[in-house]
């Protein structure tokens, strides 16, 4: 399956337009990670932890996107767009990435 963030496949013609997918994941994060951001956030540098999560999550929001286009006989997905969001405080903290673009067949 081909995704792109372009409306377009470079070489290749879209035949038709099946419709809109999405893929949505909500990771919860956890006290320890927040306090370890938290002192990254001090002192400098990268969230280790934070960049796994973030990087879960869009794998699993891509790999929903993609399922989604295979049930409409899809042969790529054009005009990809990503969005991440942090939802809640301290416990309650989730991680929310969600994903959409336009199921295609190529021609």
């Amino acid at each position: 399956m081909i995704v792109t963030t372009t409306d377009s496949v470079d070489g290749r013609q879209v035949a038709e337009y099946l419709g809109v997918v999405a893929g949505q994941a909500v990771m919860g994060t956890n006290v320890f990670k927040d306090f370890f951001a938290g002192i990254t956030d001090i002192l400098g540098g990268r969230s280790g932890s934070y960049e796994k999560e973030l990087q879960k999550a869009k794998d699993l929001a891509m790999e929903d996107l993609m399922e989604a286009a295979a049930e409409l006989g899809a042969d790529a997905v054009v005009g990809v767009d990503l969005d991440y969001e942090h939802i809640g405080t301290g416990e309650k903290s989730m991680l929310m990435v969600s994903v959409n673009g336009t199921a295609v067949k190529l021609g």
